[in-house]
Order: structure tokens, then C-alpha cells, then sequence
């Protein structure tokens, strides 16, 4: 768990250096994706796990990784150029929020009770208390959280929620095994950030060592391997302890930030820090443990890189 929340919660460091040392967010979204696959493609291959077959599926799983891998790997990539990884750590972790936001607008949301209520409106309070947009440009004294970057960083937790809804609903029963039909998603996702590379603005003059160094880091532990250690966590541990990293991942981004980048920390942002997470919890609510099968029908939460899973979710990766 340990080794799994600072794979996680270091994914916004990686990124911020892999763009400070010459790539840009497209660049760093294509090849993040294509190590990542990479990964679990042997990982799949080991455990002789077969890929998907069918268009219908396919076509799915395309729109699974625009949702939950091309656009917000892409938008966090934005977001940290701007935005200090620590706090981009905080907003990611806004997912559950938003799902909850999105299946109480949609009806599909069961089960409100008034404490998880209470704990979305308390987590997005939380998120208002670090922008502060009442204290107008004086908002961005605390690393530019105010802006366009701290927009997408929203935007890339939002999609993760509407991802989620539509794997659940159109992935849960593929009867593909998890970790073939993560690498699959994975794999599409890297050829739809590839596809767009042509229209990218960037270039790769500036690029070095440190980038490639960071951004394979960030494809192949912090997307690929967390991935089967999150799987392993599950299977022997339950859903409820594996979510319990995604409390840590915004500790980790926070204090690697402070510690390798020099980030700074105003009272301000670390109380709206602490209100988000507070709100998270309280939407939890109590999760059970899952099957430790290996069916298809088991049910298997799995995670994306930026973080893990909380609520009963496809057999596939919902790679942050």
C-alpha cells in the first residue's frame, strides 16, 4: 500500500518535470500512454490473458479511453503547468465528488443519505476555499490556483466521474479477464493521444535526459505497474483497503511537491486541502469486500493511476 500511494501520489511530480525538461502535455500524454500499455500488455501476456475480440467491444473500449485516459492524462498535463502538483493532487481527488454530483443530477445516484450529501457539498466548499475567487488575482499567491490550469485539472477529475458511469455500465461484462482488457484501453488510448500528435504545437528541441527519465517513470510504474499492484491489493486485501490509498495520494503529491520542487503552502490551501478530503471521505460511505475470484463476474474495482477506485467499477483500467 505504501509502495503503491508514492507511485500514485508522485504521478503529478513526474509530469511537472518530464514538462519543465522539454515535452509537451501532448507529448507526455502519448508516450505516458503507450509505456503504460507496454506494461500491462506483458503483464497480460504473463498471465496469459487475451485480448478483447469484437468491434462492438472495441468501440467501447475506445470511448472508455477518451474518457478516462486521453483527455484527462492530457488535461492534468495542462493543468501542472500552472498548478503545483501538490494541489493538482487535491483537485484529482475531487473524482468521487463529482460522481456522486453527476448521479444525483443523472437519478441514477442511490442510497442519499445525509451525511454523503454533507460531504459533497463540504468537498466542493473545500475546493472553493482554495481558489477563492472573492480575493481575485491575490488567489494565485498560493502557486496560480486560480486559472485555466486549475480548470483542467477540475475538468480531468470530472472525466474520470463521467467515465466511470459509462464503464460501468458498458465494460462490466465483457467476460474479458482485467488486466487484458486494461491493456486493450490503455492501447487505444495511446493511439488516440497519437493520432492528435500532428497538431501539436510542441517541439522536441528543448527535450533531455530528465524528461525521458521522468516520463518513463510516470508511464511505467506510475501508470502500468501501480495498475497490478492496485490488482494485487484488491485481490488479497478488498476494495475498501485498496481505495484507502486515495487518501494518501494528495499527502504524497503535497509533500513531494514541497520537498523536490520547492512548492510553497499557504494556510489557506492547506485547510481547503484538508476540507476536500474530509468531503471524499463522507461520500465513501461503507464499501464491501469484494470476491477474490477470478471470474468474470467477481467484482474487481480497479483504478486509475492518478487514483484508485472506491466504488464497485468494470473489469478494466481506469488509468491518472
Amino acid at each position: 500500500m505504501a509502495v503503491l500511494a508514492l507511485l500514485w501520489g508522485s504521478s503529478f511530480l513526474w509530469t511537472k518535470l518530464a514538462l519543465r525538461h522539454g515535452l509537451s502535455p501532448l507529448q507526455v500524454t502519448v508516450l505516458r500512454s503507450v509505456l503504460g500499455a507496454a506494461v500491462l500488455l506483458l503483464l497480460a501476456r504473463a498471465a496469459r490473458q487475451r485480448l478483447p475480440r469484437g468491434g462492438r467491444t472495441w468501440f467501447r473500449l475506445v470511448v472508455a479511453a477518451l474518457l478516462c485516459n486521453t483527455l484527462p492524462f492530457f488535461l492534468a498535463a495542462q493543468g501542472v503547468q500552472t498548478v503545483d502538483s501538490g494541489l493538482a493532487g487535491v483537485l484529482n481527488a475531487t473524482t468521487p465528488l463529482w460522481s456522486l454530483a453527476i448521479g444525483i443530477a443523472l437519478g441514477t445516484e442511490r442510497g442519499r443519505r445525509p451525511l454523503r450529501l454533507g460531504g459533497l457539498l463540504l468537498g466542493f466548499a473545500g475546493v472553493l476555499l482554495i481558489f477563492s475567487p472573492w480575493q481575485g488575482s491575490g488567489a494565485a499567491a498560493s502557486g496560480g490556483t486560480f486559472g485555466w490550469g486549475a480548470l483542467a485539472l477540475l475538468g480531468a477529475a470530472a472525466s474520470y466521474a463521467v467515465a466511470f458511469a459509462y464503464m460501468g455500465r458498458v465494460l462490466s461484462d465483457t467476460g474479458t479477464e482485467a488486466l487484458a482488457l486494461s491493456a486493450a484501453q490503455l492501447s487505444a488510448a495511446a493511439g488516440l493521444s497519437a493520432l492528435a500528435l500532428p497538431a501539436d504545437s510542441g517541439t522536441t528541441a528543448g527535450l533531455n535526459l530528465q524528461a525521458l527519465a521522468a516520463v518513463t517513470v510516470l508511464g511505467v510504474f506510475c501508470t502500468g505497474l501501480t495498475f497490478h499492484l492496485n490488482y494485487r491489493l484488491i485481490a488479497t486485501e478488498g476494495a475498501t483497503s485498496a481505495a484507502t490509498v486515495g487518501y494518501l495520494l494528495p499527502v504524497v503529491s503535497t509533500a513531494l511537491g514541497a520537498l523536490v520542487l520547492g512548492e510553497p503552502l499557504g494556510l489557506r490551501t492547506v485547510t481547503g486541502m484538508v476540507v476536500v478530503l474530509a468531503g471524499v471521505f463522507l461520500t465513501r460511505g461503507h464499501r464491501e469486500r469484494p470476491s477474490t475470484g477470478n471470474s468474470p463476474a467477481a467484482s474487481q474495482p480497479v483504478a486509475t493511476a492518478d487514483r484508485p477506485a472506491a466504488r464497485k467499477a468494470p473489469r478494466s483500467l481506469r488509468q491518472n
